[in-house]
Parts: C-alpha cells; sequence; structure tokens
C-alpha cells in the first residue's frame, strides 16, 4: 500500500509515487551520462556527478542498490525531494528517476562547494553573523517542509550545503528520513547529538529486546530541537553533549538548567558551556531545546532574536581567529575535530566514529547502531565529527550500550 503523508500534500504525493512507479524507465548509467567522479558515498549508496550525454547538463546522481533499497523508500525519498524542492533554501531535483539492473537512481541539483560542517572550525565556530545568515535560510526551508506536514528528521550540518564561499547561500539536503507528521515510529533514525530527548528515549536499555514506551509520533518538534543543536554546533565549534540520555554528564546539567522555574541568567549559575552565550540567546535555546516536545518552539522564532547578540562580546572577540566574514571559506576548513565540550578534556582524548542508527523501511522494534562513513569525501564526516570520552573507546562496548 501506498504511505499516506497528509491531507492535500499527502495525495499529491502518493499520486506521484504511483505514476513515477508506473513509469520508473530501466536505464544503464553509462547509457545516459558520463561517470565524472564518485562525490558521496554512505549506507543508502553513492553520489555520482555525472553529466547528460545529450544536453551536457552536470547533476549529482543518487544511486541505491536494489539489494538494501525498497522500491517504496527509494519513491519516497524521491517524491518527496521533488515536491519540496522549488524552494530557494533546498536542493533542487531534475524530475528524472530511473532504475537500472542493480540499481534505483535519480538525478540532483549539483550544489558546488562543501556543507555546512566542512568549515565549522573546532572549538571556534563561524562568526556570528554567517550563523545568522544559515539559520535564517534553513528556518525558512523547514518551515516550507511543516507546512507540507512533512518533517525532515536529518537536520545537521552535513545535510546543509554551501553555494558560495561566504554562507550568503545555504540549501537543505536529503530527504531520506523525511516522515509525514503524526506517523508512529517504534525505532529510531538519525545522528545522536542532533536527537531530540524524546528519540533518545528510545534506544533499548542493555538486555532489553522490546520497547516498552508507545511508538512516538513523528512532529516538527524533532526538527526544531535538532535546529538547536545546529545553532549552538554552528556557533561554538562544540556539540553540547554526545546524546540526549541521562548518562550525558552535559546534557543533565543542561536538562537541570532547563528544570528551574526560573531560569538563571548570572553566568556561573549557567551550565559552564553555556556561559558565553546572551541572556537572549539562551532564552532562545530555551525555546528551540524544551525538554517538553509540547512546548518546543517552532523553527521560525528564531526570526524574533535576529537582531540581537547571541555571543558575549568576550567570545565574539575570540572568534577573531575565525577573522571576518571572508574567512568563512570552502577553501578553509575545519580543521578535523569536533569536540563534545571544553569540559571534556580530561574524557574526551579519541576521535571515534560517529554513531549513526541506520535507516530501515521495515517496522521494527529493535534499534540497531553501526559504525560508519556517511558520507566518503576527501576527509570522513564521520571520522572528525565527534571526540568520544574514554569511557567509550571500544566500538563493541558503544554498540552493547546501545542495542
Amino acid at each position: 500500500a501506498m504511505i499516506e503523508l497528509g491531507l492535500v500534500d499527502g495525495s499529491l504525493i502518493d499520486e506521484l509515487m504511483e505514476l513515477t512507479a508506473q513509469s520508473l524507465n530501466h536505464l544503464e548509467i553509462q547509457e545516459h551520462f558520463n561517470v565524472v567522479k564518485e562525490i558521496g558515498r554512505g549506507k543508502y549508496g553513492k553520489v555520482l556527478l555525472v553529466t547528460h550525454r545529450f544536453r551536457g547538463t552536470p547533476m549529482a546522481l543518487k544511486v541505491m542498490p536494489k539489494a538494501s533499497t525498497k522500491l517504496q523508500g527509494f519513491l519516497r525519498e524521491y517524491c518527496i525531494s521533488l515536491h519540496l524542492s522549488h524552494h530557494p533554501c533546498i536542493v533542487g531535483l531534475f524530475g528524472i528517476a530511473f532504475q537500472s539492473d542493480e540499481h534505483y537512481c535519480f538525478a540532483q541539483e549539483l550544489v558546488i562547494g562543501r556543507d555546512l560542517f566542512a568549515v565549522i572550525r573546532p572549538k571556534v565556530g563561524i562568526p556570528e553573523s554567517s550563523v545568522k545568515r544559515c539559520v535564517l535560510q534553513i528556518a525558512s526551508a523547514l518551515e516550507f517542509i511543516h507546512s507540507h506536514d512533512l518533517v525532515h528528521r536529518d537536520v545537521k550540518p552535513e545535510n546543509i550545503l554551501l553555494l558560495d564561499s561566504h554562507c550568503c547561500q545555504v540549501k537543505l539536503a536529503d530527504f531520506g528520513l523525511a516522515q509525514k507528521r503524526g506517523t508512529l515510529i517504534r525505532f529510531i533514525t538519525g545522528t545522536l547529538p542532533y536527537m531530540a530527548p524524546e528519540l533518545c528515549s528510545m534506544v533499548l536499555p542493555e538486555g532489553q529486546k522490546e520497547l516498552d514506551a508507545p511508538p512516538l509520533s513523528v512532529e516538527p518538534s524533532l526538527d526544531t530541537w535538532a535546529f538547536g543543536v545546529v545553532i549552538f554546533c554552528i556557533l561554538t565549534g562544540y556539540f553540547p553533549w554526545e546524546c540526549c540520555m541521562h548518562t550525558d554528564d552535559f546534557y543533565l546539567e543542561f536538562a537541570e538548567w532547563c528544570a528551574t522555574e526560573q531560569k538563571p541568567q548570572v553566568e556561573e549559575d549557567l551550565p559552564p558551556l553555556w556561559r558565553r552565550f546572551t541572556p537572549e540567546a539562551m532564552e532562545m535555546f530555551a525555546k528551540l531545546l524544551d525538554l517538553d516536545a509540547g512546548r518546543r518552539c517552532t523553527v521560525g522564532e528564531v526570526k524574533t532574536y535576529m537582531d540581537k547578540d547571541w555571543l558575549k562580546k568576550v567570545d565574539s572577540d575570540s572568534q577573531q581567529e575565525a577573522k571576518d566574514d571572508e574567512d568563512v571559506s570552502c577553501d578553509n576548513p575545519g580543521s578535523g575535530e569536533l569536540p563534545t565540550s571544553t569540559l571534556a578534556d580530561k574524557r574526551v582524548t579519541h576521535v571515534w566514529a560517529l554513531w549513526i542508527v541506520p535507516y530501515t523501511w521495515e517496522s521494527t522494534i529493535n534499534t540497531s547502531v553501526c559504525c560508519g562513513n556517511h558520507y566518503n569525501r576527501s576527509l570522513s564526516i564521520h571520522r572528525r565529527l565527534i571526540c568520544l570520552s574514554d569511557d567509550y573507546r571500544d566500538k563493541e562496548e558503544i554498540k552493547n550500550r546501545l542495542i
């Protein structure tokens, strides 16, 4: 059965899926495209830089193996992406989808440049003015997605692509995890540091095979939380925590601050990681990262904070290591690590791959966690994404704790 995806928009996507399935031509890539090089690789498959043999148009061709991709999953990602792609801050599609003997493929707009993660300077971030330009555009893209009763579910710097070297124009990419608002899920997918508490609560305790909690409804508040974490990361060059679980001291500090009836703004009363922010920025974060998903603000609320300073002057001055906006450039990438926190100097001593909960199109109540590159660019994103503590050096130990 076709997946129901909302009211008017859902019906349109259902029709797109059905029509695409009926007209999905069987082609071989080399017959119609010149393959220039591979520009990405992950669990889903790979992305090829290609040019159309007859028109010469450069494209990014997403190629998914049939062996690991269900047709319905491919159709859903393609049709949702196509449906949303006319927004100026969302990666465009060419309306080209086909299958080969071994793959499903669709063609996307080729974005020349890097993703946002590549320009984050560890322990520094990027200048506040550049952050605000990115935030405005991604907020616009997410508002548009949510207005169509859809949730992106994978908002992170790696999925924010830069069209220029100064963060003046960015685009949100990758709708492989997008779902209809209200869809009930019994398994988690995504990237741990960006997952909201209600998602992290679905991680199975050690030794438990089934989830006791009821299924979780997919809501825009999941994107709002991830958006708040992204803003923190690009402002500071740090993650606020490794995951939103009570085993994470940094998350607990933030949760305790959130729980206070009148949140203190005196610097020494703030969680140490957050003392660099102005009271106005802390007010914004408190709304974006409200532990209660029902009280969490919409992504568009960040627009009311654009004329406020987000970093205190001393921290703004420290960003001069990144110089001015002109230095936020695709030619000036980060150095290769994004630590969890300055307070973790003693325990953050080893860089491990980020743990990704792989996406599956099948209903399951088991949570599986794997390690590996989600993209295989010149530098492995997930080898440089997070510094994990000494407690998590052993991969099997991490797997056992999370499965």
